[in-house]
Protein backbone atom coordinates (compact mmCIF):
# COMPACT_ATOMS: atom_id res chain seq x y z
CA UNK A 1 0.00 0.00 0.00
CA UNK A 2 3.02 2.32 0.26
CA UNK A 3 3.96 2.79 -3.39
CA UNK A 4 3.76 6.22 -5.01
CA UNK A 5 1.69 4.88 -7.91
CA UNK A 6 -0.95 3.26 -5.69
CA UNK A 7 -2.08 -0.33 -5.18
CA UNK A 8 -3.60 -0.77 -8.66
CA UNK A 9 -0.19 -0.41 -10.32
CA UNK A 10 1.33 -2.94 -7.92
CA UNK A 11 -1.52 -5.36 -8.54
CA UNK A 12 -0.70 -5.03 -12.24
CA UNK A 13 2.86 -6.02 -11.28
CA UNK A 14 1.57 -9.05 -9.40
CA UNK A 15 -0.42 -10.02 -12.48
CA UNK A 16 2.72 -9.85 -14.63
CA UNK A 17 4.84 -11.62 -12.02
CA UNK A 18 2.46 -14.55 -11.63
CA UNK A 19 2.40 -14.99 -15.39
CA UNK A 20 6.20 -14.78 -15.69
CA UNK A 21 7.28 -16.90 -12.72
CA UNK A 22 5.72 -20.39 -12.52
CA UNK A 23 7.56 -21.28 -9.28
CA UNK A 24 5.51 -18.75 -7.30
CA UNK A 25 3.01 -20.77 -5.25
CA UNK A 26 1.24 -17.95 -3.42
CA UNK A 27 1.43 -14.16 -3.56
CA UNK A 28 -0.21 -12.21 -0.73
CA UNK A 29 -1.49 -8.71 -1.45
CA UNK A 30 -1.46 -7.07 1.98
CA UNK A 31 -3.77 -4.13 2.72
CA UNK A 32 -7.50 -3.32 2.88
CA UNK A 33 -8.79 -6.60 1.46
CA UNK A 34 -12.10 -5.29 0.08
CA UNK A 35 -10.36 -2.46 -1.79
CA UNK A 36 -7.67 -4.76 -3.18
CA UNK A 37 -10.19 -7.38 -4.31
CA UNK A 38 -12.17 -4.69 -6.16
CA UNK A 39 -9.03 -3.39 -7.90
CA UNK A 40 -7.92 -6.92 -8.82
CA UNK A 41 -11.29 -7.61 -10.43
CA UNK A 42 -11.07 -4.32 -12.30
CA UNK A 43 -7.76 -5.27 -13.97
CA UNK A 44 -8.74 -8.88 -14.61
CA UNK A 45 -6.46 -10.43 -12.00
CA UNK A 46 -8.08 -13.75 -11.16
CA UNK A 47 -5.05 -15.99 -10.62
CA UNK A 48 -5.85 -18.57 -7.88
CA UNK A 49 -2.35 -18.10 -6.44
CA UNK A 50 -3.23 -14.56 -5.35
CA UNK A 51 -4.49 -14.17 -1.79
CA UNK A 52 -5.58 -11.06 0.07
CA UNK A 53 -4.35 -10.43 3.62
CA UNK A 54 -6.20 -7.83 5.63
CA UNK A 55 -4.45 -4.75 7.05
CA UNK A 56 -6.41 -1.62 7.94
CA UNK A 57 -3.55 0.89 8.25
CA UNK A 58 -0.70 2.21 6.06
CA UNK A 59 2.78 3.31 7.14
CA UNK A 60 3.26 6.40 4.99
CA UNK A 61 6.48 8.00 3.78
CA UNK A 62 5.89 10.82 6.28
CA UNK A 63 5.77 8.46 9.27
CA UNK A 64 8.90 8.14 11.37
CA UNK A 65 9.68 4.42 11.12
CA UNK A 66 9.83 3.27 14.75
CA UNK A 67 7.16 5.63 16.08
CA UNK A 68 4.90 4.87 13.13
CA UNK A 69 5.20 1.13 13.63
CA UNK A 70 4.34 1.53 17.29
CA UNK A 71 1.22 3.56 16.50
CA UNK A 72 0.04 1.58 13.51
CA UNK A 73 -0.02 -2.00 14.71
CA UNK A 74 -2.27 -3.08 11.83
CA UNK A 75 -0.28 -1.46 9.01
CA UNK A 76 0.26 -3.48 5.84
CA UNK A 77 4.04 -3.50 6.31
CA UNK A 78 3.89 -5.16 9.74
CA UNK A 79 1.29 -7.66 8.55
CA UNK A 80 3.52 -8.60 5.61
CA UNK A 81 6.51 -9.12 7.93
CA UNK A 82 4.38 -11.29 10.20
CA UNK A 83 3.48 -13.55 7.28
CA UNK A 84 7.17 -14.37 6.92
CA UNK A 85 7.76 -14.62 10.65
CA UNK A 86 4.87 -17.10 10.96
CA UNK A 87 6.16 -19.19 8.04
CA UNK A 88 3.23 -18.47 5.72
CA UNK A 89 5.46 -16.60 3.25
CA UNK A 90 9.14 -16.73 2.32
CA UNK A 91 9.71 -13.17 1.12
CA UNK A 92 8.52 -9.59 1.53
CA UNK A 93 8.51 -7.01 -1.27
CA UNK A 94 7.64 -3.41 -0.47
CA UNK A 95 7.68 -0.05 -2.22
CA UNK A 96 6.96 1.71 1.06
CA UNK A 97 8.86 3.52 3.80
CA UNK A 98 12.47 2.25 3.65
CA UNK A 99 13.22 2.97 7.30
CA UNK A 100 10.04 1.20 8.29
CA UNK A 101 10.94 -1.86 6.24
CA UNK A 102 14.41 -2.08 7.79
CA UNK A 103 13.07 -1.53 11.33
CA UNK A 104 10.10 -3.90 11.07
CA UNK A 105 11.98 -6.75 9.39
CA UNK A 106 15.04 -6.47 11.65
CA UNK A 107 13.00 -6.35 14.86
CA UNK A 108 10.44 -8.99 13.94
CA UNK A 109 12.48 -11.41 11.84
CA UNK A 110 15.86 -11.04 13.59
CA UNK A 111 19.17 -11.74 11.92
CA UNK A 112 20.45 -15.06 10.66
CA UNK A 113 22.84 -17.02 12.82
CA UNK A 114 26.22 -15.29 12.85
CA UNK A 115 25.02 -12.03 11.28
CA UNK A 116 25.81 -8.91 13.29
CA UNK A 117 24.20 -6.42 10.89
CA UNK A 118 22.02 -6.90 7.81
CA UNK A 119 23.18 -5.14 4.65
CA UNK A 120 21.40 -3.61 1.66
CA UNK A 121 22.65 -5.11 -1.62
CA UNK A 122 22.13 -3.04 -4.77
CA UNK A 123 22.76 -4.17 -8.37
CA UNK A 124 24.14 -1.59 -10.79
CA UNK A 125 25.06 -1.92 -14.49
CA UNK A 126 28.61 -1.83 -15.82
CA UNK A 127 30.13 -1.85 -19.32
CA UNK A 128 29.07 -5.38 -20.25
CA UNK A 129 27.50 -6.87 -17.11
CA UNK A 130 26.36 -5.82 -13.62
CA UNK A 131 27.78 -5.67 -10.11
CA UNK A 132 26.64 -5.71 -6.48
CA UNK A 133 27.16 -2.85 -4.03
CA UNK A 134 27.17 -3.66 -0.29
CA UNK A 135 26.31 -1.77 1.86
CA UNK A 136 23.83 0.45 0.03
CA UNK A 137 22.92 2.52 3.08
CA UNK A 138 21.80 0.43 6.05
CA UNK A 139 24.99 0.83 8.14
CA UNK A 140 26.83 4.18 7.99
CA UNK A 141 29.36 3.24 10.70
CA UNK A 142 31.10 -0.11 10.32
CA UNK A 143 33.97 -2.18 11.67
CA UNK A 144 36.26 -4.37 9.55
CA UNK A 145 34.34 -7.42 10.80
CA UNK A 146 31.09 -5.87 9.52
CA UNK A 147 32.60 -5.26 6.07
CA UNK A 148 33.86 -8.84 5.94
CA UNK A 149 30.31 -10.06 6.58
CA UNK A 150 28.98 -7.73 3.88
CA UNK A 151 31.56 -9.12 1.46
CA UNK A 152 30.60 -12.73 2.24
CA UNK A 153 26.89 -12.01 1.86
CA UNK A 154 27.40 -9.91 -1.27
CA UNK A 155 29.48 -12.67 -2.84
CA UNK A 156 26.78 -15.28 -2.13
CA UNK A 157 24.14 -12.93 -3.54
CA UNK A 158 26.16 -12.39 -6.73
CA UNK A 159 26.50 -16.16 -7.18
CA UNK A 160 22.74 -16.58 -6.84
CA UNK A 161 21.82 -13.69 -9.15
CA UNK A 162 24.52 -13.90 -11.82
CA UNK A 163 25.48 -17.58 -11.65
CA UNK A 164 29.12 -16.67 -11.01
CA UNK A 165 31.21 -19.44 -9.40
CA UNK A 166 33.70 -17.03 -7.77
CA UNK A 167 32.58 -13.38 -7.84
CA UNK A 168 35.46 -10.89 -7.73
CA UNK A 169 35.22 -8.84 -4.55
CA UNK A 170 36.84 -5.44 -4.09
CA UNK A 171 36.96 -3.09 -1.11
CA UNK A 172 36.16 0.45 -2.27
CA UNK A 173 39.04 2.85 -1.71
CA UNK A 174 40.54 6.06 -3.09
CA UNK A 175 43.04 4.15 -5.19
CA UNK A 176 44.47 0.70 -5.80
CA UNK A 177 47.98 1.53 -4.54
CA UNK A 178 49.25 0.03 -1.31
CA UNK A 179 49.60 3.45 0.26
CA UNK A 180 45.92 4.33 -0.22
CA UNK A 181 42.92 3.56 1.95
CA UNK A 182 42.19 3.89 5.65
CA UNK A 183 42.72 1.72 8.68
CA UNK A 184 39.20 0.36 8.10
CA UNK A 185 39.83 -0.64 4.49
CA UNK A 186 43.31 -2.03 5.14
CA UNK A 187 42.16 -4.27 7.97
CA UNK A 188 39.11 -5.36 5.96
CA UNK A 189 41.25 -6.51 3.03
CA UNK A 190 43.65 -8.29 5.38
CA UNK A 191 40.75 -10.17 6.97
CA UNK A 192 39.13 -11.01 3.63
CA UNK A 193 42.40 -12.53 2.40
CA UNK A 194 41.94 -15.19 5.08
CA UNK A 195 38.44 -16.20 3.93
CA UNK A 196 37.16 -18.12 0.91
CA UNK A 197 35.96 -14.87 -0.69
CA UNK A 198 37.66 -14.12 -4.00
CA UNK A 199 39.12 -10.83 -2.73
CA UNK A 200 40.91 -8.68 -5.32
CA UNK A 201 42.08 -6.12 -2.78
CA UNK A 202 41.15 -2.51 -3.38
CA UNK A 203 38.91 -1.22 -6.13
CA UNK A 204 38.36 2.43 -6.95
CA UNK A 205 35.76 4.53 -8.69
CA UNK A 206 37.15 3.75 -12.15
CA UNK A 207 36.52 0.03 -11.63
CA UNK A 208 32.84 0.25 -10.71
CA UNK A 209 31.36 0.68 -14.17
CA UNK A 210 34.22 -0.87 -16.13
CA UNK A 211 33.74 -4.58 -15.31
CA UNK A 212 36.53 -4.35 -12.73
CA UNK A 213 34.79 -6.30 -9.96
CA UNK A 214 31.55 -8.17 -9.29
CA UNK A 215 31.03 -7.12 -5.66
CA UNK A 216 32.01 -3.75 -4.17
CA UNK A 217 32.27 -3.52 -0.38
CA UNK A 218 32.04 -0.33 1.69
CA UNK A 219 30.21 1.13 4.67
CA UNK A 220 26.66 2.36 4.17
CA UNK A 221 27.65 6.03 4.30
CA UNK A 222 29.95 5.69 1.29
CA UNK A 223 27.69 3.17 -0.44
CA UNK A 224 24.63 5.38 -0.30
CA UNK A 225 26.62 8.26 -1.81
CA UNK A 226 27.84 5.97 -4.62
CA UNK A 227 24.30 4.75 -5.28
CA UNK A 228 22.68 8.18 -5.38
CA UNK A 229 25.53 9.66 -7.41
CA UNK A 230 25.16 6.92 -10.01
CA UNK A 231 21.38 7.37 -10.16
CA UNK A 232 21.70 11.14 -10.45
CA UNK A 233 24.33 10.91 -13.16
CA UNK A 234 22.19 8.45 -15.12
CA UNK A 235 19.20 10.80 -15.04
CA UNK A 236 21.35 13.78 -16.02
CA UNK A 237 22.94 11.99 -18.97
CA UNK A 238 19.50 10.85 -20.09
CA UNK A 239 18.15 14.40 -19.98
CA UNK A 240 21.19 15.79 -21.82
CA UNK A 241 21.01 13.07 -24.46
CA UNK A 242 17.32 13.71 -25.09
CA UNK A 243 17.93 17.46 -25.42
CA UNK A 244 20.79 16.99 -27.90
CA UNK A 245 18.98 14.40 -30.02
CA UNK A 246 15.92 16.63 -30.41
CA UNK A 247 17.82 19.89 -30.98
CA UNK A 248 17.12 19.99 -34.73
CA UNK A 249 15.47 17.87 -37.45
CA UNK A 250 18.75 16.31 -38.61
CA UNK A 251 19.57 15.05 -35.14
CA UNK A 252 16.01 13.82 -34.72
CA UNK A 253 16.44 11.79 -37.91
CA UNK A 254 19.69 10.34 -36.56
CA UNK A 255 17.96 9.47 -33.30
CA UNK A 256 15.22 7.71 -35.25
CA UNK A 257 17.81 5.64 -37.13
CA UNK A 258 19.56 4.77 -33.86
CA UNK A 259 16.32 4.07 -31.99
CA UNK A 260 17.00 0.37 -31.61
CA UNK A 261 20.37 0.94 -29.97
CA UNK A 262 19.06 3.73 -27.77
CA UNK A 263 16.18 1.56 -26.61
CA UNK A 264 18.57 -1.26 -25.76
CA UNK A 265 20.81 1.16 -23.86
CA UNK A 266 17.87 2.46 -21.85
CA UNK A 267 16.88 -1.10 -20.99
CA UNK A 268 20.38 -1.95 -19.81
CA UNK A 269 20.49 1.19 -17.63
CA UNK A 270 17.06 0.53 -16.11
CA UNK A 271 17.52 -0.70 -12.51
CA UNK A 272 14.06 -2.29 -12.52
CA UNK A 273 15.29 -5.24 -14.61
CA UNK A 274 17.30 -6.50 -11.63
CA UNK A 275 14.37 -6.41 -9.22
CA UNK A 276 14.80 -4.63 -5.90
CA UNK A 277 17.47 -4.26 -3.23
CA UNK A 278 17.41 -7.12 -0.72
CA UNK A 279 18.23 -6.63 2.95
CA UNK A 280 20.63 -9.56 3.34
CA UNK A 281 21.17 -11.34 6.65
CA UNK A 282 17.61 -11.69 7.99
CA UNK A 283 15.45 -14.74 8.69
CA UNK A 284 13.49 -14.26 5.52
CA UNK A 285 13.92 -12.59 2.15
CA UNK A 286 13.24 -8.85 2.33
CA UNK A 287 13.29 -6.82 -0.90
CA UNK A 288 12.86 -3.06 -1.18
CA UNK A 289 11.73 -1.59 -4.49
CA UNK A 290 11.58 2.12 -5.31
CA UNK A 291 8.63 4.09 -3.98
CA UNK A 292 7.95 5.09 -7.59
CA UNK A 293 8.22 1.48 -8.80
CA UNK A 294 5.91 0.53 -11.66
CA UNK A 295 4.38 -2.82 -12.56
CA UNK A 296 7.51 -4.02 -14.38
CA UNK A 297 9.70 -3.32 -11.35
CA UNK A 298 7.43 -5.42 -9.15
CA UNK A 299 7.31 -8.21 -11.73
CA UNK A 300 11.12 -8.41 -11.71
CA UNK A 301 11.19 -8.24 -7.90
CA UNK A 302 8.79 -11.19 -7.70
CA UNK A 303 11.04 -13.20 -10.03
CA UNK A 304 14.06 -12.11 -8.00
CA UNK A 305 12.48 -13.22 -4.72
CA UNK A 306 11.65 -16.61 -6.21
CA UNK A 307 15.23 -16.98 -7.47
CA UNK A 308 16.72 -16.21 -4.05
CA UNK A 309 14.33 -18.52 -2.19
CA UNK A 310 14.75 -21.35 -4.71
CA UNK A 311 18.54 -21.02 -4.44
CA UNK A 312 18.29 -21.27 -0.62
CA UNK A 313 20.33 -18.10 -0.27
CA UNK A 314 19.87 -17.75 3.49
CA UNK A 315 21.16 -21.28 4.11
CA UNK A 316 24.20 -20.44 1.98
CA UNK A 317 24.75 -17.22 3.94
CA UNK A 318 24.77 -19.03 7.29
CA UNK A 319 27.25 -21.60 5.97
CA UNK A 320 29.58 -19.08 4.34
CA UNK A 321 29.54 -16.72 7.32
CA UNK A 322 30.41 -19.57 9.70
CA UNK A 323 33.43 -20.43 7.55
CA UNK A 324 34.52 -16.80 7.37
CA UNK A 325 34.17 -16.36 11.13
CA UNK A 326 36.31 -19.40 11.75
CA UNK A 327 38.94 -18.26 9.26
CA UNK A 328 39.23 -14.79 10.82
CA UNK A 329 39.00 -15.85 14.48
CA UNK A 330 42.72 -15.58 15.16
CA UNK A 331 44.22 -12.09 15.65
CA UNK A 332 45.89 -10.56 12.63
CA UNK A 333 49.67 -10.49 12.74
CA UNK A 334 49.60 -6.92 11.50
CA UNK A 335 46.12 -5.38 11.31
CA UNK A 336 47.50 -2.14 9.90
CA UNK A 337 49.34 -3.74 6.96
CA UNK A 338 48.58 -1.98 3.67
CA UNK A 339 46.29 -3.61 1.15
CA UNK A 340 47.96 -5.33 -1.82
CA UNK A 341 47.70 -3.68 -5.21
Amino acid sequence: MGGDKGPEELLQGIKLGLAAEPTLNVVFAVGPAAELKSLAAKIGLHDPRLRFHQASEILTMDDKPVQGLRRKKDCSLLRAVELVKDGEADAIISAGNTGGIVAASTIRLRTLEGVTRPTIACILPSKTQAWVLVDGGANPDCTPADLVQFAVMGSAYARAMFNLPQPRVGVLSNGSEESKGTELTRETVALLRRTEVNCRGYCEGYDLFNDGVDVVVCDGFVGNIVLKTAEGLGRTVGTMLKAELTANPLRMLGALLARGGLTRLRQRMNPDIYGGAPLLGLNGTVIKIHGSANRNALMHALRQSAQLVNNHLNEVLVRDLARATEATAKPLADAAAPAPN
